[in-house]
């Protein structure tokens, strides 16, 4: 400020200096770098791709899914959401996942018979599953067959051997 200024002499003073911080700090920010290195742009885009336009959301949870290190837990939940696109939907209608622990995939198959069936086609099926998901995150099938009522337990249930006298 000038010694002795006065009236507009001091008002045009104080502007000048008002703006010549607000020029010092613009060209400060104008180099700002983001805490994740990249340098962050001002103004608008333009033509032609810039990272400040809108993504597509599978684009950006992909980053975010690498960025996490979630590759396997979801390549996993992809068995068990997506299991009709994953084996078939002729596959899917009669059997289910039930559990993927240390590689090893658990089905429960509708019918004894569908069971078997799903035994035979076990290579192929972990093949299927390798295509659509990934190596490695299933590499053993366990298929069972419904799980049949306990005689063992229940209301009719009879202690001991039972009656050994029915034929003899």
């Amino acid at each position: 400020m000038p010694a002795g200024a006065s009236g507009p002499e001091l008002a045009r003073a104080v502007l000048d200096a008002a703006k010549a911080r607000r020029q010092a700090a613009t060209t400060r920010r104008r180099g700002a770098v983001r805490g994740d290195g990249e340098r962050r742009l001002r103004g608008y885009s333009g033509p032609g791709p810039d990272p400040r336009d809108p993504q597509p959301l599978g684009a950006v949870l992909d980053k975010l899914v690498k960025a996490r290190g979630w590759q396997q837990p979801a390549a996993e939940a992809t068995v068990f959401g997506a299991w009709e696109r994953v084996v078939g939907s002729e596959v899917a209608q009669h059997s289910r996942p039930v559990k993927l622990e240390n590689g090893e995939l658990t089905v429960e198959a509708r019918s004894t018979a569908w069971a078997t069936q799903l035994r035979l086609l076990a290579g192929s099926l972990l093949q299927q599953i390798a295509r659509e998901v990934g190596h490695n995150v299933v590499r053993k099938l366990h298929i069972h067959g419904p799980a049949a009522p306990s005689w063992s337990r229940g209301p009719r249930r009879v202690r001991g051997r039972g009656p050994r006298d029915t034929y003899g």
